[in-house]
């Protein structure tokens, strides 16, 4: 198959008539005309078919310390090869990454890499995964299941880092080929979600339930909370009892403080105490590992066994300082298994971020060759 950007063609969409057809990757359902890209800016209807226009094409890659993804349960202290490419299938008005989202892909796709060439470069970097992240991965589907096939080919895990909206036969296919994810539980009201975020809740619910229940993809959530729009003490009692409920206690949980960016520059940034209270609220709830987020929080960040209280991994920012996890991931003092795809032993990559170009890296090796 062709992997000339423009022409990618794609299976999730239908046509409507002689001069329409509609994408059905995700819940969007955008219905384009000749020429015409959907709301994320990269699908798009050229010669009556929906193709990807950013197929092979990046906004840049970095080595990242996977607890930055985040997840706190998959592989401490390792790196992953994080990358992204533009655009986005919601409209966030509290967008942090909005150069990336808002972009259309020519403005910024500055690095070309085919799937065997990440695998490859991921190998060399001596990364554990690789990260599809910085916008959302659901809507380069196609791109990021060929990179993640390359990967297990080399036995490098694939983790998505999204919103988790997306229609159910794609995100069944979409995430057959993931390891690991982190899902933005941006809320847990539909006015928050359509206000915005332009997209709807329960469509994330579905893809929460999906796969928890249906997968074994290693499944950690984050919630942005945004002061007077998704931080009060009762939506977060409801959202952490449904987690639990419907997901299990084992779902790590990160509460992330919002700072001012795109459209709600008017925003204060969250008090910390507001994220150290969401905390104190999803453990009351029974959630067992609960973390907070872009705030100077030891406890918060650290892991706890949730049967003795044993600090398991204390970590600082994304540094590693302490670990008591036994090498078959249990509690060394009381035994209780802590959930997670842990290793032997941590990682010890640190908190470093190492920006990557491919196209150096490539020319002082082979890897790239077929």
């Amino acid at each position: 198959m062709s992997t000339n950007s423009s022409i990618y063609p794609t299976r999730y969409w239908h046509s409507l008539d002689a001069t329409r057809i509609q994408c059905d990757l995700c819940p969007r359902h955008c219905t384009l005309k000749s020429g015409q890209t959907g709301l994320c800016l990269v699908r798009a209807n050229q010669q009556q078919q929906v193709v990807l226009t950013t197929y092979g094409r990046s906004s840049g890659f970095c080595v990242d310390p996977i607890e930055k993804k985040p997840l706190n349960h998959f592989l401490p202290g390792t790196p992953t090869l994080s990358f992204g490419t533009a655009g986005c299938n919601l409209a966030c008005k509290f967008c942090q990454n909005s150069d990336l989202s808002k972009a259309k892909e020519m403005d910024i796709l500055t690095q070309t890499a085919l799937p065997k060439t990440i695998a490859l470069a991921a190998q060399k970097l001596g990364c554990h995964s690789v990260a599809y992240t910085y916008n959302d991965p659901v809507i380069f589907t196609e791109y990021a299941i060929d990179i993640a096939k390359e990967c297990r080919n080399l036995g490098i895990k694939s983790v998505a880092v999204t919103a988790g909206y997306i229609n159910e036969e794609p995100r069944r296919e979409f995430f057959s080929y993931m390891d690991a994810a982190n899902v933005d539980l941006k809320a847990f009201t539909e006015k928050f979600y359509y206000k915005l975020t332009g997209g709807h809740l329960q469509p994330v619910l579905d893809t929460l339930i999906y796969l928890k229940r249906e997968t074994q993809v290693w499944l950690e959530l984050t919630t942005l909370l945004i002061p007077g729009e998704n931080d009060s003490e009762a939506e977060i009692e409801d959202m952490t009892q449904w987690v639990r409920d419907q997901l299990g206690p084992d779902v790590p949980l990160h509460f992330t403080a919002f700072h001012p960016a795109w459209k709600m520059l008017d925003k204060s940034p969250t008090p910390s105490h507001t994220l150290m209270k969401a905390r104190q609220i999803a453990i009351k709830n029974g959630i067992r590992y609960v973390y907070t987020g872009n705030i100077n929080d030891k406890k918060g960040g650290s892991t706890y066994c949730h049967q003795c209280d044993n600090l398991l991994i204390g970590r600082d920012g994304y540094e590693l300082k302490t670990w008591h996890l036994t090498a078959d991931g249990q509690c060394d003092r009381c035994h209780t298994v802590c959930a997670g795809i842990f290793q032997a032993n941590p990682g010890q990559w640190g908190a470093k971020r190492l920006p990557v170009k491919l196209e150096k890296l490539e020319s002082k090796t082979s890897f790239g060759q077929p």
